[in-house]
């Protein structure tokens, strides 16, 4: 990482110059370079898990085989936070963070890191998906390419953006998805300067899987035959997702408040949630790892079990996957959506089945489809990524429309209960997500010790209200703060507009005091308040100008006028750079 840090793009041979010169051919192909990377990547995680399965399928069925999740989130948590210095999460708000609060900058171990800590808790038996870790993993494969060519902010935004798009096309050999995936969750700006490299990025993530695994999409289906009367039921299996996205969101933020009122190492409480996944999974096997095995059962219609089964596989698998994730697992979110979705779907067919015996009702895989759809929407409140993704996994281009009702109902409602999505709601709460270009975004970078205005005229509170008058007349400002002349300590502000009254009166002049005419209720701001706030608090008072203390001392002044002026200038490089 010194390396990176430390080279610059001069020392690069002339021939680079020409590609700093075209903004978009520049992006357009370091975004090919990121995408490849990130397929790798995600390539190396597929296959990693692959081999555990197998090393591990041997020892599933002895009665020991509980403690084997445990031991893999166990060993995961070690990693993270013994070598890797990082602490657990999904990897999708993390790569949020960086886009929101510092352009994009992360380190070159999160490209790696994070992969191997979900190898060990999904191929242990964990009940997560590698996508997050993935898209993790390329978003840092694009931040360290920005970083090795000097890349200004925006520019190294869009090649994570790359490096996500490149990574979730990978995986799921889907490009599409990843496109949209990629501007409607990380970026959040659907502009050709995003869109273009990031597509590209796109396809060469999804062809560099194709050539190494073959072009095949994850889950094949029957046709199906969609009536009105199918496409009005997708409307209560909108609600249906809907609720189930909210439980599981909830469930996942609710197991993870209540580990950490448990005082033990991190390791430990990880190794406690993965054998209480190994229980569930001893005695329902549907609910381990990624579970894209029963997937495939339920959309092909293959999957035998009875309703009320069913029903208890969607609460078991939020509760494996609340206690994988909760409790310091490493993992993404995305598979356990799609299973749990597939669950849904088949349990809402099989009820209106039971309810409505006499309608002839699509075949069920076509509901276990469409329930993903509205997991993946509703609990990342993306109807888009929903729906693309489960087109391009499934090649189900005959369900669109049902497709998109259940997405948008999904999203709606979810938004209603929880308004920011699973991946944003500790950064919203926080006051950590801002969108690129945003005013709360550009204020970000600035400082209040950047606006002091310090040519003020400080005056004291025993000084004669003549004696000010001289001092006003060689003022260009308004305002006058009133320090305490032994202590230092800001007393107050004087307003020329406040004394009209008294400065045309020279009889005041020897009988009035500063102190007497000062205003002693004024607004201040410290140097580490948050110009958004400040910017608020002007507007609501009717401000324009508050005075800047701190430890009680005067500072200077911030203006409005210098704000905005400011605002302007910032707005301007983060636009054009």
């Amino acid at each position: 990482m010194k390396f990176i840090k430390n080279l610059n793009i001069r020392r690069f041979p002339s021939r680079w110059i020409f590609f700093r010169f075209d903004d978009r051919l520049l992006l357009i192909s370091l975004g090919a370079l990121v995408g490849s990377c990130s397929g790798l990547a995600a390539l190396a995680l597929n296959r990693g898990l692959i081999a555990m399965f197998e090393f591990l399928g041997h020892y599933r069925y002895l009665w020991w085989a509980f403690i084997m999740p445990g031991i893999g989130a166990a060993l995961s948590s070690l990693f993270l936070d013994k070598f890797m210095k990082e602490g657990a999460g999904h990897g999708v708000p993390e790569v949020l963070y960086s886009v929101s609060r510092h352009g994009g900058l992360m380190r070159f171990r999160s490209s790696f890191s994070r992969l191997i800590s979900s190898c060990l808790t999904i191929g242990s038996g964990g009940s997560a998906g590698p996508e997050a870790p993935v898209v993790m993993s390329g978003a840092a494969i694009g931040s360290n390419i920005a970083q090795l060519f000097s890349l200004n902010d925006r520019q190294r935004v869009a090649l994570v953006g790359c490096g996500t798009a490149g990574a979730v096309a990978a995986i799921f050999n889907a490009p599409i998805a990843g496109l949209v995936f990629t501007i409607e969750v990380i970026v959040g700006e659907w502009s050709a300067v995003n869109i273009v490299p990031i597509a590209v990025a796109s396809v060469f993530g999804a062809q560099v899987c194709r050539l190494l695994q073959g072009n095949q999409i994850a889950f094949t289906h029957l046709q199906f035959n969609i009536d009105p009367a199918d496409t009005v039921a997708c409307i209560g299996l909108a609600v249906a997702t809907a609720f189930i996205s909210i439980f599981l969101t909830r469930s996942l933020r609710l197991s993870h408040r209540f580990s950490l009122h448990i005082h033990l190492p991190a390791w430990m409480k990880a190794a406690l949630g993965g054998c209480a996944v190994g229980m569930i999974g001893f005695f329902l096997p549907d609910v381990l790892g990624e579970g894209y095995h029963s997937i495939q059962a339920m959309v092909e219609g293959t999957f035998s079990n009875g309703l009320l089964f069913v029903v208890f596989l969607v609460f078991a698998k939020i509760v494996a996957t609340s206690f994988t994730l909760g409790w310091g697992g490493s993992g993404g979110i995305f598979a356990p959506c799609l299973v749990i979705g597939s669950f849904t779907g088949l349990m809402y067919h099989r009820f209106i089945e039971m309810v409505w015996p006499g309608i002839e009702w699509v075949n069920e895989g076509c509901f276990a489809l469409l329930g993903m759809a509205g997991l993946i929407s509703g609990i990342l409140q993306a109807p888009l990524t929903g729906m693309f993704l489960i087109v391009e996994i499934t090649g189900g281009y005959e369900v669109i429309l049902p497709l998109i009702l259940v997405s948008a109902i999904s999203t709606t409602l979810c938004h209603s209960f929880e308004p920011a999505s699973f991946y944003m709601k500790d950064l919203v709460d926080k006051g950590h997500f801002l969108r690129p270009r945003t005013d709360a975004r550009v204020l970000m970078d600035l400082s209040v010790s950047e606006l002091v205005e310090k040519d003020c005229i400080v005056v004291t509170k025993d000084m004669k209200l003549g004696d000010f008058v001289k001092i006003m007349q060689r003022s260009h400002r308004n305002f006058f703060p009133v320090e305490d002349e032994l202590s230092g300590e800001f007393l107050g502000l004087i307003h020329l507009d406040d004394i009209r009254e008294y400065l045309f009166d020279p009889l005041f002049y020897e009988t009035v005091f500063l102190e007497q005419i000062m205003d002693i209720q004024v607004q201040t701001v410290g140097l580490d308040d948050d110009l958004s706030d400040v910017l608020d608090r002007m507007d609501a008072a009717n401000l324009f100008s508050m005075p800047v203390v701190a430890n009680n001392q005067f500072i200077g002044m911030i203006s409005k006028a210098t704000l905005l002026d400011k605002y302007r200038n910032e707005l301007i490089v983060q636009t054009n750079q």
